[in-house]
C-alpha cells in the first residue's frame, strides 16, 4: 500500500476515534523527533501516546500508531458486540 494512502486511512480512522494523527514537522534527520507521528486527543488536547522526554508530543513511528488505532478499535467493536448482545437477551 502507497505510504500517503496509509497515512490517510490512519487520519481517518484517528478522526473516527476523536483523535488527530500529528506528524513531526522536524526536517533535520539527526532531530530526535524526525519521521515520528503522534496522536490528540480532539476535545483535550492531550497526546494519547507518551512524548519524548516529556517535550516531543511525537514519539511513535507509523507502525506504532496504526497498531494503536486498530485495537482501539478492535476493543470498541468488541464492546459495542457485548452491549448489543446483552440487549437481545
Amino acid at each position: 500500500m502507497n505510504f500517503k494512502v496509509r497515512e490517510n486511512r490512519l487520519r481517518r480512522m484517528a478522526d473516527r476515534q476523536g483523535l488527530r494523527l500529528m506528524k513531526s514537522r522536524s526536517r533535520d534527520l539527526n532531530a530526535i523527533d524526525y519521521g515520528l507521528y503522534g496522536l490528540v486527543d480532539i476535545q483535550t488536547g492531550a497526546t494519547v501516546n507518551v512524548p519524548i522526554a516529556g517535550r516531543w508530543p511525537c514519539s511513535w513511528d507509523f507502525d506504532e500508531v496504526e497498531g494503536f488505532l486498530e485495537r482501539v478499535s478492535e476493543l470498541r467493536t468488541n464492546k459495542d458486540e457485548i452491549i448489543l448482545g446483552q440487549g437481545l437477551l
